[in-house]
């Protein structure tokens, strides 16, 4: 996948999400997703290339890296929370809308209980095959 189709895949499923917003604060060059306030992803140009850095538990980042090169430690984000998605030939459009859906719920679980659009353990019960 290209890196415009990667982040053109990112935005959508961040753009499903319920309460998720997409913002510009750093200008037009870079998407910041956002769930009440709070950021789950940056789509931005990173050295020249369309990157996507996304939150993730570190037991997950760390096995994530390992399994696909196009997976690395978040760029200028806390390596250990954070991920960037490379374009390249690993990561398809449902393993990057995965991806989004994970980080998304893990800023979810940081809200306040009644400010939550959903809950975190309910949320794609079903959808996911295990």
């Amino acid at each position: 996948m290209d890196g415009e189709t990667l982040q053109d895949v990112a935005r959508a499923r961040a753009l499903e999400l319920p309460a998720a917003h997409v913002t510009q604060p750093f200008g037009p060059e870079a998407d910041v997703a956002k769930v009440l306030g709070k950021m789950f992803a940056l789509l931005a140009g990173v050295r020249g290339t369309p990157a996507v850095v996304l939150k993730a538990d570190p037991r997950d980042s760390e096995a994530l890296r390992s399994m696909h090169e196009d997976i690395t430690p978040g760029y200028h984000m806390n390596k250990q929370h954070w991920i960037t998605l490379w374009p390249g030939g690993s990561l398809d459009a449902a393993f990057v809308r995965e991806l989004v859906t994970d980080s998304y719920l893990l800023v979810v679980e940081t809200l306040p209980r009644a400010q939550r659009p959903v809950d975190p353990s309910t949320f794609l019960v079903g959808e996911r095959e295990d």
